[in-house]
Formats: structure tokens, C-alpha cells, sequence
């Protein structure tokens, strides 16, 4: 999703695509899983050249056949749950694990993948294990990882800090002397889209992770909602405050985004110095600008904070797309070998030639063959040594919660709110 997962899932309104037309062909466990067929339903955007390929390698074998169903814009997720529980529902669909199906499972419209994994191994053992967990409900998986890994990286202009005679800020204090010295120099700091307020979302979640470790995230998704309000917790919101307050993202964020290009223009510009994002940033700069992706633009990890419980090396984002299974499906069997087909090698190819990084565990052996094998290398093994990989706020909550935690973010980078009223937002949000 997004230009990877996010920038797709808010920004694909471009894409050519009406959701009368592309849904017109669902169907696949009402009347047209009678025609042997299983309907496939994706986020609609430039991935699906990768999975038009899959549906039809495996057309190529299967005497049921697959059809590929699209839903572009920035309501997928509630355009889903209008068809879910109808004949329009898909077979096999798109999703970001976690909270994004957790309310489809507690309503027993999904099937669990357990049945499939005893027949055929591979569909567990090929992945990553961080990111394949990230659709295990309830001690039972839901979920097959269908597109590429999404790590949060600090990404920058090296030719800016150079100018400045900076190098990227491994430490809180490293970072902060950087905004100082970029302001003197006249340039934003760090770009942020805040327009669209879940950039501003993944300040938080680094910040948090490093104060508190993935521990206070966890407690609070599975229901103890005291940890927002906790001292780490509050020193977070301090820390976050200081950057604010230093001038760090300059005064007009809330009127920049990134799904219309707005905030990777400020970093390829040179107007800013950073930008904290998904790993989409590097195809999203590679559209809009080769020129400054093969030589200007640097990444690296976010900064530690000083006497914090989290691991440095932890990280957040969004681990991978999923496929999910309705447990009305009339096909199992061809399902089971559709999902097959995510972990073989063409798949793997398919995605590397595009820019995204399958999480598969065959994966290193093709990453030679990417258009930019360093970057690629760097965020497998990223996400390979990570101990805690984060899910992105809005994806691990239901999406119920989405719009109550960006609200409750952009209010307080905004002043609009305190600690203590982000605090309380927090602890308002239903529990995963």
C-alpha cells in the first residue's frame, strides 16, 4: 500500500480506476464462485502490475481461476466493510494485519490459515517471523504476506548537511543540535506532511519506542490504558515538544503533505534537511527526481535517546501487506495454492524490479538484482535484526481508532492540547 503501503492507501485517488468497475467482477464466494472462480481484492495502485503477474502464473495451472479486483483511493479500508458481509465479498483480500482485520475475525467472517500451514509448511516458515506474526490473532494466523516490508527510516538531503558541515544525528542531542544549526542556515529542518497527520504519527511512534520500549505501545493495544499516563510516557511527549518547540518542522507543516508530493519536494529541494518516512520515500523521490535519489539522498536509523528502555536497533512502520482468507470461500484448495505462490521466486523478482523489499527468507538471494541493492540490503537487515518491529498506530488499533489517534497528534505538535490531553485521548481508544 502507499507508494508502498501507506502512500497508496491515502494517495491512490489518481489512479484510473471506479470502484463500480472494479468491484463489478467481485462475487467469488457468492454467484461467481459457482463459475470456478476466486476473486482477488487489492488497494489499487502501481504494485498491481506485480500482482497481475501472480493471478496470472497462476491461471497458467490452476483449473480455478483467479480474478484480480481493485478499490483505489483512501477509503479501502471502509469500502472493504461495505462488502464483506455480502455476495460482493472477495475470496482473498488485501490488508495490513493486526487491527485492520482483527474486527473481521471476531465476527468469524476469516479463516484461519492454521489448516493451510499444516498441509503446506512453507506458508509460515518462508517469512520472516517479525512480520509474519503480524497477522496472528489470537494464537492463529490470518494472514500471508503479499507485498513488501515498510520500515520507518530518517531520510535527509546530504547535500544540505553537508552544506552545514552536519553528518546524519545518531543521538537525541546530535538531532537537536542539527535543527539549531539548519535554522541558522535558513533551511526547515525536517519536512513534515502534516496535512496528512499519520507522518506526524511516526514521530511518535520512534519517540515512544525509544523512551519506553515496544512494551508501553503493547500494554496499551491489548487494554491498559494506564500506560499512557505513565512518567515514560510523559517524558515522551516532552521529548516531542522540545523538537517542536525548537523550530524543528518550521510553522506551516499543517498546510504541507506528503500524498500530494508536498514534503519530499521540501527534502529533494533542499528546503529541508530531513524527513522521517516509510521506506516509500526512496521510490516516491525516484519518481518526482533519479537524479537526487542515485546521488543526494541519505537514510539511516532514528536516533537514540539518551537513558532510554528501547533498543536502538527497534523499529516501526508497517511490516507487509497481507492476504487474508473469507471462510465462506467455495475454493480453499486453489486459495491455498495461490497463497503458495507468495513465496517463490518469481514473486520475489517481481517486487524487487519495483522498488519493494518481499519479506520472504529467499529474499537476499535476488537482492543483487535491484535497481539499488545497497538500499534494499540495508532495510532487510534492518528489519531482520530488529527486536521489536512496531506496527503503525492506526493499523494495530481497529479502524475505529484512526481518526481519534490522528486528531490526537496533530493537536498536540499543534498546541492545541497538552500531555495531559493527549494522554486522555489516548486512553479513550477501544482496546485491540
Amino acid at each position: 500500500m502507499m507508494k508502498r503501503a501507506r502512500f497508496s492507501r491515502v494517495a491512490a485517488g489518481g489512479v484510473v480506476l471506479a470502484l463500480g468497475l472494479s468491484l463489478a467482477a467481485c462475487g467469488g464466494t457468492g454467484s461467481g464462485a459457482g463459475s470456478g472462480r476466486i476473486h482477488v481484492l487489492v488497494y489499487g495502485d502501481a504494485t498491481n502490475k506485480v500482482e497481475k503477474q501472480i493471478v496470472a502464473t497462476f491461471n497458467r495451472t490452476s483449473k480455478v481461476k483467479a480474478v484480480l479486483d481493485t478499490i483505489p483511493g483512501a477509503d479501502y479500508q471502509q469500502k472493504l466493510q461495505t462488502i464483506i458481509t455480502t455476495k460482493q465479498a472477495p475470496d482473498v483480500f488485501y490488508n495490513w494485519g493486526a487491527g485492520s482485520i482483527e474486527p473481521f475475525v471476531k465476527a468469524g467472517l476469516l479463516m484461519p490459515l492454521d489448516g493451510f500451514i499444516a498441509k503446506d509448511p512453507g506458508l509460515k516458515s518462508n517469512f520472516l517471523p517479525s512480520v509474519f506474526n503480524t497477522a496472528v490473532i489470537d494464537g492463529k494466523p490470518y494472514g500471508v504476506p503479499m507485498r513488501g516490508t515498510q520500515p520507518v527510516l530518517l531520510f535527509d538531503n546530504k547535500k544540505v548537511l553537508a552544506d552545514a558541515g552536519l553528518s546524519e544525528p545518531r543521538t537525541w542531542a546530535d538531532l537537536l543540535a542539527d535543527v539549531k544549526a539548519l535554522k541558522a542556515a535558513g533551511k526547515t529542518p525536517i519536512a513534515l506532511g502534516g496535512g496528512d497527520q499519520w507522518p506526524t504519527q511516526m514521530w511518535f511512534e520512534y519517540v515512544y519506542d525509544r523512551v519506553a520500549g515496544p512494551g508501553l505501545f503493547e500494554k496499551a493495544l491489548g487494554g491498559d490504558t494506564g500506560v499512557w499516563a505513565s512518567a515514560d510516557s510523559r517524558r515522551a511527549l516532552a521529548l516531542l515538544k522540545q523538537l517542536v518547540d525548537a523550530g524543528a518542522f518550521g510553522s506551516s507543516y499543517d498546510s504541507v503533505k506528503f500524498t500530494d508530493g508536498g514534503s519530499p519536494a521540501l527534502l529533494a529541494t533542499g528546503k529541508a534537511a530531513f524527513e522521517l518516512m516509510g521506506s516509500w520515500e526512496y521510490s516516491t523521490e525516484q519518481d518526482a527526481d533519479p537524479g537526487f535519489t542515485t546521488s543526494g539522498l541519505g537514510y539511516g536509523p532514528f536516533p537514540t535517546v539518551p537513558d532510554g528502555k528501547g533498543d536502538p536497533h527497534d523499529v516501526v512502520g508497517n511490516t507487509n501487506n497481507f492476504y487474508s482468507v473469507l471462510k465462506k470461500t467455495r475454493y480453499p484448495d486453489a486459495v491455498a495454492q495461490f497463497l503458495k505462490l507468495q513465496y517463490s521466486d518469481a514473486f520475489v523478482k517481481a517486487h524487487l524490479a519495483i522498488g519493494n523489499l518481499p519479506t520472504t527468507t529467499n529474499t537476499p538471494k535476488f537482492l543483487d538484482t535491484a535497481a539499488n541493492p545497497a538500499y534494499l540490503k540495508y532495510q532487510f537487515d534492518l528489519v531482520r535484526q530488529a527486536p521489536s518491529f512496531q506496527l503503525s498506530w492506526d493499523q494495530a488499533y481497529p479502524p475505529s481508532a484512526t481518526t481519534a489517534i490522528h486528531t490526537a497528534v496533530q493537536e498536540f505538535f499543534d498546541g492545541k492540547t497538552d500531555a495531559d490531553g493527549f494522554i486522555k485521548a489516548m486512553q479513550s481508544l477501544p482496546a485491540s
